[in-house]
């Protein structure tokens, strides 16, 4: 299982702990703890990509497999524009990517994680809380 773990504003945090990772790395220490993290510099921005039209994409997606941007936009009874848009920033994110889409074929949407994790940090000092 693939979790992606969202952060806010933690890119000096971020930044530190891929160069321990990366030092981790050239001495040969074991790394199977790594997890994937999208970071946003603010909440207004975290709440501008993640709304509540963006999660109900990527759970039809995760859930039903949609062949195309079109089937996508169907299952959601949507806007094909309006999707294939709120689609391109998912990509952008990371948080999905487009397979075929060679030779006048569909895109297919695909879901890259199966759980996302936003860690929200109420302290500087402190861990960010889970949610």
């Amino acid at each position: 299982m693939t979790t992606l773990k969202i952060t806010i504003g933690r890119g000096e945090q971020l930044e530190q702990e891929t160069i321990d990772r990366i030092r981790a790395a050239k001495a040969g220490e074991d790394l199977e703890d790594a997890q994937p993290v999208l970071n946003f510099d603010s909440y207004q921005t975290l709440a501008r990509f993640l709304t509540d039209r963006n999660l109900e994409l990527l759970e039809t997606i995760s859930r039903e497999q949609p062949d195309s941007i079109r089937e996508t936009a169907r299952l959601v009874d949507r806007d094909y524009r309006e999707v294939h848009r709120n689609l391109s920033e998912l990509e952008d994110l990371g948080l999905i990517v487009f397979e075929g889409g060679g030779q006048g074929k569909a895109k297919q949407p695909v879901v890259e994680y199966d759980n996302i994790e936003v860690a929200i940090s109420l302290g500087s000092n402190e861990e960010p809380v889970s949610a």
